[in-house]
């Protein structure tokens, strides 16, 4: 009896090997040369959305999502090694740092090298800060 079910398992695990070979092949292409547009979002300018692909007659849409708080010119596809921040110019009031290309996701247009800019703090940071109840009186 034992030796039966154990037969019975081993027969449905295979059978269930089989059935998620074949949805893969349902489900995936052939095709190799998938041509990915811009994610797109569903609404206003971030959050949820979703992206086409194009591979000869073939199209797809694939769920994607931007993060709110990405804003770079460069787009969300497009990964960048920044370097540290320069030094503030008393002339424009900002301050610039340069990204090399990282990665282009999804066959992205990217810029080999991008700068970003940022408005200098007014504030000035101290270096050692007051510690609260915990200091000698």
């Amino acid at each position: 009896l034992l030796l039966l079910l154990a037969l019975i398992l081993l027969a449905a695990t295979a059978e269930a090997g089989k059935n998620k070979k074949e949805k893969a092949k349902k489900d995936g292409s052939d095709c190799e040369d998938w041509r990915w547009g811009p994610c797109v979002p569903n609404s206003k300018d971030c959050g949820l959305g979703y992206r086409e692909g194009t591979c000869k007659d073939e199209s797809k849409k694939l769920k994607c999502k931007i993060p709110c708080n990405w804003k770079k010119k460069f787009g969300a596809d497009c990964k960048y090694k920044f370097e540290s921040w320069g030094g503030c110019s008393a002339q424009t009031g900002v301050k610039t740092r340069s990204g090399i290309l990282k990665k282009a996701l999804y066959n992205a247009q990217c810029e080999e090298i991008v700068y970003v800019t940022k408005p200098c703090s007014s504030k000035i940071k101290s270096k050692s800060k007051a510690k609260k109840g915990k200091g000698k009186d």
